[in-house]
Parts: C-alpha cells; sequence; structure tokens
C-alpha cells in the first residue's frame, strides 16, 4: 500500500489537515511560515480503538482518582510477552505520568556519579546535573557504518560511577543497538556494578527487526535494570501522561518508588484508558505507521545527502534524522534553517558545551507532502549560501 493512501494513519494524505490550537510544536512558530519539526511527536492521530476506548470512558462523565485495572496490566504484559519475549510480572510495574521524571527518580535514587552517551536527549543531560549528581558524558562516534560506542573509552569513563543512564533505540542518532553491542555494555555494567536507567520510549517504532530490552539478556542483567517505557511516542499519545517502569529487582523498585513520592503525580486516567487500547489493538495501526516512516525515513536521507554541506545516517528507529551540518561552516545551523522555514531542534542541548551546536534533529513523523516542502526549502536555503 503507497505510504500516501494509509486509511488508519488518515492525516498524511488529508491536505486539509489543521493541527490542534494547544499543540507545543505548532505553536512555537504560530502566525510564522515555519513547519515545526523540531519536537518530537506526530502529525497522525491516533489508532481508532484508541479514539473510541477514549470516547467511551469520557461519556462515563466521572473522572475522579483512577489507578491501572487488572485489564490494563494484562494487556501490558501479554504485549511484552509477543513483541519482545519477556515474561514480566505485573509487581515489577511502576506506573507513571512520562518518562522524563522517572529519569530524575533514578538519578535520586541511585546515589553516585552518573554516566550517559551523547549527543542523547536533552533530560539525560539535565537530570543528573539537578539532582546534584556528576555527570560524565561518553561522546558516540560516527564511522562508514554510523554511530557506534567506544568501549574502551566507556569502560575507563564507568570506573568510579553508579548509574548509567541508556537511551535504547537512541535519541537523536536513531540508532536501534545490537544484541552484540548490548552484551558489551551489559558486560562493562556488571564490571564496573552499574545501574542502567534504559529509556525504550522509541521501542516500538524499529524499522527494521525486532527490539531486545536491555533488561532480557539475563536475568542477573534485568536485577541490575530500570527499564522505561511508554505508548506515548508510538501512538501520539504524548500529552495523555501514561508510562511504565519494569524493575523485577524489589530493592531497587523500592528504591525508584521513594524517589517518586511526593514529587511525582500518578498517570492520566485517560492516559491509562488509552494505553489499554493501544496495546491491544494498535497493532495494524502501527504495521503501518512504521512503513510510512521507512518510506519518510529513506526520503530524508536520500534528500539530505544530496545537499553539499549536510550529512546524515539511516535511521533504524524513532521518526528523528540526526542531520550534520558542519561542512556548512555555520554557527547557528537550527537558526539558519528556521530562517529559511524549517524549525529543527538545536544540535546544542544534545550535549556538553557546545560539542553539537552544529548538529540539527528533524522530526520525520509528519505528512509527506509537509516534509517533502520542508526538504525543499532545506535545499533552496543551501543554494542560497
Amino acid at each position: 500500500m503507497s505510504p500516501t493512501t494509509l486509511p488508519t494513519v488518515s492525516s498524511l494524505a488529508e491536505a486539509s489537515f489543521v493541527p490542534p490550537a494547544d499543540s507545543v510544536r505548532w505553536r512555537r512558530y504560530a502566525g510564522r511560515d515555519v513547519i515545526p519539526l523540531w519536537l518530537a511527536d506526530l502529525d497522525f492521530p491516533a489508532p481508532p480503538a484508541v479514539i473510541a476506548a477514549l470516547e467511551a470512558r469520557i461519556a462515563n462523565g466521572l473522572f475522579g482518582y483512577g489507578e491501572p485495572t487488572d485489564a490494563l496490566i494484562e494487556a501490558l504484559v501479554t504485549y511484552c510477552a509477543r513483541e519482545y519475549g519477556w515474561a514480566i510480572e505485573p509487581d515489577w510495574l511502576v506506573w507513571l505520568p512520562g518518562l522524563v521524571p522517572a529519569l530524575y527518580a533514578a538519578c535520586r535514587a541511585i546515589e553516585g556519579e552518573v554516566v550517559t552517551a551523547t549527543p542523547v536527549y536533552p533530560p539525560f543531560l539535565k537530570a543528573p546535573c539537578r539532582e546534584r549528581r556528576v555527570l560524565r558524558t561518553l561522546p558516540l562516534v560516527r564511522d562508514e557504518a554510523g554511530w557506534g560506542w567506544d568501549f574502551a573509552a566507556a569502560d575507563a569513563l564507568m570506573r568510579g560511577a553508579r548509574l548509567f543512564l541508556l537511551c535504547h533505540p537512541h535519541n537523536p542518532v536513531g540508532r536501534a543497538w545490537r544484541e552484540d553491542e548490548l552484551w558489551q555494555l551489559a558486560a562493562l555494567a556488571e564490571k564496573h556494578d552499574l545501574i542502567v536507567c534504559s529509556d525504550e520510549i522509541h521501542c516500538d517504532l524499529t524499522l527494521t527487526g525486532r527490539h531486545r530490552p536491555f533488561a532480557t539478556l539475563a536475568p542477573e542483567i534485568a536485577r541490575r535494570t530500570i527499564t522505561l517505557m511508554a505508548p506515548s511516542k508510538t501512538f501520539n499519545l504524548a500529552g495523555l501522561s501514561c508510562a511504565y517502569a519494569i524493575i523485577p529487582e524489589a530493592a531497587l523498585r523500592q528504591a525508584f518508588v521513594a524517589a517518586l513520592a511526593g514529587r511525582v503525580p500518578e498517570p492520566n486516567v485517560l492516559g491509562l484508558v488509552a494505553c489499554e487500547a493501544a496495546l491491544r489493538e494498535g497493532g495494524a495501526w502501527r504495521a503501518q505507521l512504521i512503513e510510512t516512516l521507512r518510506h519518510h525515513a529513506l526520503r530524508v536521507e536520500e534528500a539530505v545527502n544530496a545537499l553539499p554541506g549536510l550529512f546524515t545516517t539511516r535511521v533504524e528507529a524513532s521518526f528523528l534524522a540526526w542531520i550534520d551540518c558542519r561542512d556548512l561552516g555555520l554557527e547557528h545551523p537550527a537558526a539558519f534553517f528556521e530562517a529559511a522555514g524549517v524549525g529543527l531542534a538545536d544540535g546544542a542541548a544534545f550535549g556538553p558545551g557546545q560539542a553539537f551546536a552544529q548538529f540539527v534533529r528533524l522530526n520525520f513523523g509528519t505528512r509527506r507532502e509537509l516534509l517533502d516542502e520542508a526538504l525543499a526549502r532545506l535545499a533552496a536555503a543551501i543554494s542560497r549560501l
């Protein structure tokens, strides 16, 4: 089926698409001719089953305090078994309003220095510092095969640290880490006795292959791992505030829950409803979304790498492309492209200092005609340099 005629990702083909008035991503450039591809949410409506479940819950009219139902927990257990071959126990679950507060909670719960790899989603950098933890950053390396790890440097950097914040799949470089890479990270975690907080929010948006949760490598790895997941990126539900941590080790789970207490609210009741519907009935919609994203990822890769001064690697997971602008010789490429009518995420936020100020991140989870227009604007801007 053509990516421009997907019946369940309907806004992709609708010229009449109108973004919601409360959208953070679209409001940034309100009143300006700037295509907003900076924030990581989709321009596609949630699955019909999710919308129907929300409508039914709203019709009830009662919106008091809520908690996960047995049906939701059963849906999640079944989903993990089906999608990842992971047999989880209900008491391993900690329900959350989002994954960003979970990063802060992990830093509060685990005393000691923190390691993460850059470039990385900005809260990985902010959470340790705001929780008064020393942060050590490990630069990812890029070669002809794409972005990867310097394991010797990781070994040296992890010595004496206590917590490793892993982004898996990785935002912004778009890598879905291979199993051999995960095993090498697991060996280092064991060698240095690290707790691993693995943010796997993009796990259901792998464009090739099947996601392998870090905790599933071995029972001894699971005992030192906090796995963070949510339906928000996959099913476009971020505004409904529902996520979850999977923590098999009881003592680690208790420390994490204690770090949440009094600081982090419960998940949204509508988010819980949407989560269950997405896990139970969103499979066909997700498959078509992934097919759409595959087409868009290739379109971005081909278009960007055809432009002088820009380079990007193959996106293996997510709907985000990390673009190297260093050869353009611009001090602020994000500002340059914004002036040309394309709003991209500034790479400076994804690492320490100005390490990635010459990079930008592009969200291609939008309608094809809008994406094509954005890429045309990038090309026109570069042609004027």
